[in-house]
């Protein structure tokens, strides 16, 4: 008997453009280095929450696959995760912690107006310590950085198992 996934079709999918990490090893290490650094004393559901955002607004399907997966893995609920590219109408979903560090996610990942809103930069400092919000920021730099070599060398989603690059 055949099942109806079984004669679903889907598209292809698309080959990475390079393996980057092959080409340029000591960035891939460097760049594993900092990304291990800069999630140091930030609590991980939030860092995982952070880097989904952040990956969201950047279209990198392999990161959003490699952490929504870690999240999962963490402990966190797929109605958050699912809720977070609309967060600011699902904001009964997040403590106020959570949304002051999704927003300066968003203002440090978007940078159109070439700076980060004041108003957001201060609510994220009311709910974080300065070294807590100094590796916050870290981290959000980071993740955009992954999620440029992301979308540069277009890295296949889908493969990806929890913990296997942490």
């Amino acid at each position: 008997m055949t099942t109806a996934q079984e004669t679903t079709a889907y598209a292809p999918e698309e080959a990475p453009r390079l393996p980057w990490a092959k080409h340029a090893p000591d960035v891939y290490k460097a760049m594993i280095r900092l990304d291990s650094v800069a999630r140091r004393g930030l609590d991980p559901k939030l860092y995982e929450l952070v880097k989904i955002r952040a990956s969201q607004l950047n279209h990198c399907a392999f990161c959003l696959d490699m952490h929504t997966k870690d999240a999962l893995a963490a402990g966190e609920s797929v109605e958050r995760i699912v809720q977070l590219s609309a967060w600011q109408e699902s904001r009964h979903f997040y403590t106020e912690k959570e949304l002051a560090a999704i927003e300066l996610t968003e203002a440090v990942t978007v940078l159109t107006e070439g700076f980060v809103p004041d108003e957001v930069y201060e609510r994220a400092a009311k709910h974080f310590e300065e070294a807590e919000l100094a590796q916050l920021v870290a981290a959000i730099t980071v993740i955009n950085a992954w999620n440029r070599f992301g979308v540069a060398f277009r890295m296949t989603p889908g493969h990806y198992q929890p913990g296997q690059h942490g």
